[in-house]
């Protein structure tokens, strides 16, 4: 059934006849003859059109190095929330080895994600530092 306006609705015909001449690459069957003779090959311009579609979606996971420079700052800006939090911590006489910990976690993720070789460096002087600082903590602990 078709709607046409508001008015009412009419009905869709039946099924119709091939028009001869009609444009290949429809639906079709083959006969009997070509099961003996050469394989006939269509057109798969839908075909096409998926993968595309699949092409696109590869292309959006890839990203570009804007993209990728975007998700760095926004890593790297929370390795410095992380040790602004530490810095006031610090100051404030409240630091604590989960803050140290938090810290390390953050630097860890960040180097499995990097290839840079001095920024590794720094992760590394970074890291070693919250564990001296936990080590200090620790000891602290034990003394009083």
């Amino acid at each position: 059934m078709k709607v046409i306006g508001t008015g009412g609705t009419s009905s869709v015909g039946g099924p119709r006849q091939a028009r001869p001449g009609a444009a290949a690459g429809g639906f079709r069957l083959p006969g009997p003859e070509a099961a003996i003779g050469p394989s006939q090959t269509s057109s798969t311009s839908s075909v096409g059109g998926v993968m595309g579609v699949d092409a696109l979606l590869a292309l959006q996971d890839v990203g570009g190095p804007l993209e990728r420079k975007r998700r760095a700052v926004g890593r790297a800006g929370r390795i410095l929330d992380v040790l602004d939090e530490v810095k006031v911590a610090l100051l404030g006489g409240e630091l604590s080895a989960q803050d140290l910990d938090r810290l390390q976690r953050a630097v860890r993720d960040e180097r499995s994600r990097t290839d840079d070789p001095r920024l590794e460096a720094v992760l590394d002087e970074v890291e070693l530092r919250a564990a001296v600082e936990i080590a200090k903590l620790e000891q602290a602990r034990h003394a009083a």
